[in-house]
């Protein structure tokens, strides 16, 4: 008689039923394979283990990344990632990707023409988010919690932690939907498109500062916004507010992507070029192809991030911003993908170019893209080349030439620097960079800054009973929520 851990008949598999199925069949079939336990998969990939069961039984659909790692973990030779693209191809030919139309329409334009609201898959499904969360055994893995207990607990450790303890599998809520209004038509002198674009550059500075949880559902709302007023105009100004709205979605693309719903984020910069390409805005395409290819090196795609940085550097202006910014991409793919001279060669022509770059008036994009960034992100490449001391000694000189309005990236790089002292095992280093990578992870709750500080923690178990080492753990736990919790 099979039997799961706690001695209960283990639930039969329907894999007929659908690819969401079979993706949850194959996964425990390679598991059983591997004589893994759900707790022993959830160890190596730092995921609840009820979550993964839920996986299995298919009442959730994974995200890509989590399709990847259980791949790699069970070394399944990409057959959970195949079967995983199956399933969301399913899914999306059955879904749509719309949700249903607003009950209020701006600017008076008529229902029947106002277009499906785009949503991301997540929010299609939409009843529960994946939120870090401190295991019994000191672990930090991510766990999902309903999306109403999230919100209404609030973004912090209690409120977190209050969600994940009334959480069961059983909850579930919509998602959670806010718009916003263009501006009165008699406030001042500003054409939609300027109101929007000013209104993006505010949530900008908002993501900096609070972090891009608490952005996401505006920005969301201003898409929608744009599609209701395309609906009621044509000619150049709906094609100005396609401009505009393919801004838009290359910025929710980063709030998930700061997120760690990397799904979320494949979604919104898949809009963002198909509508600056309709729009006919070939810098933006560029920019959103480096950004793609930005996101497959987060996802550990080597070969994504590297096609993909080639085709927006060939997309790009000889010498601009755009090149430098699509080889920096393309350097982290080397390194995942072990070639170091591609990797260097690569980092070393970004340098060599920002070092030769003006402005770049002509393209308002990557405009950030300095020799501080481009060290950053070389600091990064010899991480995962191994090449642990130096990478914490380029991080350390790149970060204080950092711009300060730069928060919350300062603190994804303190916490990168803080892992490459953990590996080159400097323990009392590595606590102390933590700390203040955790001061910036607690205002801004960035996942990628909580994703860097989880790898801090694991490398610093060795040294748990070290005071600065045991300082920065127990920092963490604080902000994190437990199970005990």
């Amino acid at each position: 008689m099979e039997r799961g851990a706690v001695g209960q008949r283990r639930r039969a598999l329907t894999p007929e039923r659908s690819g969401l199925h079979l993706w949850g069949s194959e996964l425990r079939a390679w598991r059983d394979r591997r004589r893994l336990s759900l707790a022993g998969l959830g160890d190596l990939i730092r995921y609840d283990p009820s979550y993964l069961g839920r996986l299995e039984r298919a009442e959730q659909f994974p995200p890509e990344h989590l399709a990847r790692a259980c791949d790699s973990a069970l070394d399944t030779a990409g057959e959970l990632v195949r079967l995983w693209h199956l399933a969301d191809r399913e899914r999306r030919q059955a879904a749509g990707h719309v949700a249903s139309q607003p009950r209020d329409v701006a600017n008076n334009v008529s229902p029947d023409v106002v277009p499906p609201v785009m949503q991301a898959p997540s929010e299609i499904e939409g009843d529960e988010v994946v939120v870090p969360c401190r295991a019994l055994d000191g672990r930090i893995i991510w766990v999902s919690i309903p999306r109403r207990a999230f919100l209404l607990g609030g973004l912090g450790a209690a409120g977190l932690a209050a969600g994940i303890a009334a959480a069961s599998p059983s909850e579930s809520s919509g998602s959670v939907t806010v718009r916003l209004r263009s501006a009165p038509g008699g406030a001042a002198e500003v054409s939609p498109v300027e109101h929007l674009q000013l209104l993006r550059r505010t949530l900008i500075d908002s993501d900096n500062l609070l972090g891009s949880r608490h952005v996401i559902p505006a920005a969301h709302g201003q898409i929608q916004v744009i599609q209701q007023l395309r609906a009621g105009c044509d000619g150049a100004d709906r094609l100005a507010l396609l401009r505009v709205q393919a801004q838009y979605a290359e910025f929710a693309g980063w709030l998930h992507q700061d997120s760690s719903d990397f799904r979320a984020a494949q979604f919104w910069l898949d809009r963002a070029l198909e509508w600056s390409h309709a729009a006919g805005d070939h810098e933006l395409a560029t920019y959103v192809m480096a950004r793609k290819s930005q996101l497959a090196g987060d996802m550990r795609d080597a070969a994504g991030a590297i096609d993909l940085a080639a085709a927006a550097g060939g997309m790009a202006r000889r010498g601009s911003k755009l090149q430098a910014t699509a080889a920096t991409y393309g350097a982290h793919g080397y390194a995942l993908n072990g070639q170091t001279v591609a990797c260097l060669r690569a980092i070393d022509g970004a340098r060599e170019m920002a070092t030769d770059l003006d402005d770049d008036p002509a393209s308002p994009w990557a405009t950030w893209l300095d020799g501080a960034y481009i060290e950053v992100q070389r600091g990064r490449c010899l991480s995962v080349l191994g090449e642990h001391q130096r990478a914490a000694a380029v991080f350390q000189q790149a970060i204080r030439e950092l711009p300060q309005s730069f928060r919350r990236d300062r603190g994804v790089y303190l916490a990168r620097e803080a892992l490459a002292h953990a590996a080159a095992r400097d323990p009392e280093q590595a606590a102390h960079t933590g700390m203040q990578a955790l001061v910036i992870a607690h205002d801004t709750q960035s996942g990628r800054i909580i994703d860097e500080l989880a790898r801090v923690d694991t490398g610093l178990a060795p040294w748990a009973t070290l005071p600065d080492v045991a300082d920065f753990r127990d920092a963490l736990t604080s902000m994190i929520p437990s199970e005990r919790n």
